[in-house]
């Protein structure tokens, strides 16, 4: 029977604050798999899946196959899963979309977790085998995730608020970028206009020019040399070429580029802050059960 975990009690953990907070605590394993689910918490639910699991890894045992090896990382920020030589990240499991996570009471060596996947929206349960470590593991995650929450109430509404004043104001500089610009082509346009009235409008008490001579048709006789420029206006003169609109980036008086917030790298500022902190907010909620233990979270801050 599951029992509500209280903040208040302070359950014996694995590891130090610091070693999750600031570091993170690797464990080696061997990787069943991963297999959706339909709940995203229950002990039947992940007893279906780890014997879903272990008997497509049989078939591929006798075919020949072995069990790929990984290392875990563990933190406040999530459950990496790699591959031991090159490091190269497999999963990023975030400790939020944790649901739930148990060692297996019947088989010492076997543990999983329960995952919300960040692209596709489902629940996938991950099975591991450890020989030594399975239940500890299960453990660090679930003082990992009582980290994480701790850290979000204390410093995640304050850093969520600063971030939407600076991508305000962000906002409200691609505004001015834009505005600027307009009225930059507006000055251009005005301008051309004025030189364009300078050059047909001829001095006082100046002579007129003499008109181009013309045949007997009172046209202008054809010159190749003078194709592109033989249409007068009046008083026969030509008027000032329209300055060509360039194709390259615009840049303001001082020679920069124009500001543009939504194309700041991708680990600046996420385009839709309010969203990625509902998502959170809704993890923590949900809480993580651990080895049959509910983790009763306390409500979230009104300030996030």
């Amino acid at each position: 029977m599951n029992r509500a975990f209280s903040r208040k009690k302070d359950k014996t953990w694995m590891h130090t604050p610091e070693a999750l907070s600031k570091h993170f605590i690797p464990y080696n394993a061997k990787f069943l798999g991963s297999t959706e689910v339909e709940q995203p918490k229950g002990t039947e639910v992940v007893r279906d899946a780890v014997r879903k699991l272990k008997f497509a890894r049989h078939i591929k045992k006798s075919e020949g196959q072995k069990i790929p090896k990984v290392e875990l990382q563990i933190s406040i920020y999530g459950v990496k899963i790699l591959e031991p030589k090159t490091k190269e990240v497999q999963h990023n499991c975030q400790l939020h979309r944790i649901s739930f996570c148990a060692d297996d009471k019947t088989d010492k060596r076997i543990f999983t977790f329960i995952c919300k996947d960040s692209e596709s929206n489902k629940h996938l349960c991950y099975v591991f085998d450890s020989e030594k470590c399975a239940e500890e593991i299960t453990l660090t995650i679930g003082q990992a995730f009582d980290l994480a929450y701790r850290k979000f109430l204390e410093s995640g509404g304050k850093d969520v608020e600063t971030r939407k004043q600076i991508a305000g104001l962000q906002k409200r500089i691609q505004d001015l970028e834009t505005e600027n610009m307009e009225l930059k082509n507006k000055v251009q346009d005005l301008e051309n206009q004025l030189r364009i009235t300078q050059v047909s409008t001829p001095p006082v008490g100046s002579m007129t020019p003499k008109s181009p001579s013309t045949d007997i048709f009172d046209m202008i006789p054809f010159s190749p040399t003078s194709h592109q420029s033989s249409i007068p206006t009046r008083n026969g003169t030509q008027p000032p070429p329209v300055p060509s609109r360039s194709s390259e980036i615009k840049r303001d008086l001082f020679g920069a580029e124009p500001f543009d917030p939504f194309n700041c790298g991708a680990a600046d500022f996420p385009p839709d802050i309010q969203s990625k902190l509902d998502e959170m907010q809704e993890g923590f909620k949900m809480g993580l059960t651990l080895e049959g233990t509910v983790f009763c979270l306390d409500p979230l801050d009104s300030r996030c």
